[in-house]
């Protein structure tokens, strides 16, 4: 049994800014969420990203991080989850932006293991969902493959202790709270917010990550890993920025 919302949203300590005040828009679980984690060089990511957006730095650095997870619940404020729908595999491969001292994500690809999940998603939301064939046992295996890019992505991996203390970069990483989108020549930003990741350390057995887009190629070992048992997250609509 999770959180009330009404809980979630009265934990805000861990956020740089405060949640939307009017109603939420949508209601969603990120489940069983590997996250791997990239050094890249800048110049390879500005050819990726929107006019409007600048690259978010750690250090000077920037990151790209794919996130293998469960998408569950998924489901309008005043409608109840149709798991048929509300419920698939996700993969999104994401840099970190930001605009207007708001930081957030940029989606460089979203692929979900269902197509009528892809359908609905892209129609609501305007993010670029595709469909990939996708198998996960839910323990220590998770498996992909988008034919239409050529893109793979296989891992096979063991869940250690929790993260006690995480690191600045640990946060930098992983506790977002809006993403942006281009769609339709205009930059939009979606709301979001949950409680802070819960991270875990993973041995990682085997693991395969066949991304290229334009200069940039994955193809390689990340420079970080984490495991998180997931959140429940509530969404706002896209507001135009």
């Amino acid at each position: 049994m999770g959180l009330s919302i009404k809980k979630i949203l009265k934990q805000t300590h861990h956020r740089s800014w405060d949640p939307p005040k009017h109603g939420y828009s949508f209601y969603q679980e990120w489940n069983r969420a590997l996250f791997f984690h990239w050094k890249i060089d800048a110049d390879v990511l500005l050819e990726l990203i929107p006019d409007g957006l600048t690259l978010d730095l750690f250090n000077d650095e920037a990151y790209v991080s794919l996130v293998a997870f469960s998408m569950e619940k998924i489901r309008p404020r005043f409608l109840p989850a149709f798991a048929p729908i509300s419920n698939f595999e996700e993969i999104n491969l994401r840099t970190y932006v930001v605009k207007d001292d708001i930081p957030g994500v940029y989606f460089l690809s979203i692929e979900a293991s269902k197509i009528i999940s892809v359908a609905v998603s892209k129609l609501l939301s305007v993010l670029p969902y595709e469909h990939a064939d996708m198998y996960r046992n839910n323990k220590d295996f998770y498996q992909s493959a988008f034919n239409k890019k050529q893109f793979s992505f296989e891992a096979k991996y063991q869940i250690k202790n929790e993260i006690t203390n995480k690191t600045d970069l640990d946060c930098f990483l992983t506790e977002r709270y809006c993403l942006y989108v281009d769609a339709n020549e205009s930059l939009y930003r979606y709301d979001i917010h949950h409680i802070p990741w819960p991270l875990y350390h993973i041995d990682l057995y085997q693991l395969e990550t066949n991304y290229v887009l334009g200069n940039l190629d994955l193809n390689t070992l990340p420079f970080k890993v984490h495991y998180s048992p997931g959140v429940q997250v509530i969404a706002w609509n896209k507001i135009q920025v």
